[in-house]
């Protein structure tokens, strides 16, 4: 499981990893679009695909999460396209939640 490029199609080269050693990856250059991808999950990095051949789950079961960012390279610098606010509303609005 890995980010990508975005261009003329959604999934594109270069896959982009979620792990790796700083300055080790690949040269992030001016007019590069990528999807970041990573996981976050409260225990086991470890997981399972279902039955369904497209659900995966932590092996222990625990609560994960999969956030996405489009970042665009441009003059050097990283900007963020995406944004999480839709996400942000309804956990503000949602009295079942506690604390984040």
């Amino acid at each position: 499981m890995v980010g990508h490029g975005i261009g003329r199609n959604l999934h594109e080269e270069p896959n982009v990893p979620n792990y790796g050693r700083r300055g080790q990856g690949l040269m992030l250059r001016d007019g590069l679009v990528i999807a970041i991808e990573p996981m976050i999950n409260m225990g086991t990095k470890d997981v399972r695909t279902l039955p369904d051949n497209w659900t995966i789950i932590t092996r222990d079961n625990k609560p994960s999460a999969h956030y996405e960012h489009t970042v665009v390279v441009r003059k050097g610098k990283a900007e963020i396209l995406s944004n999480h606010d839709c996400i942000e509303l309804e956990i503000k609005n949602n009295s079942e939640i506690k604390n984040i």
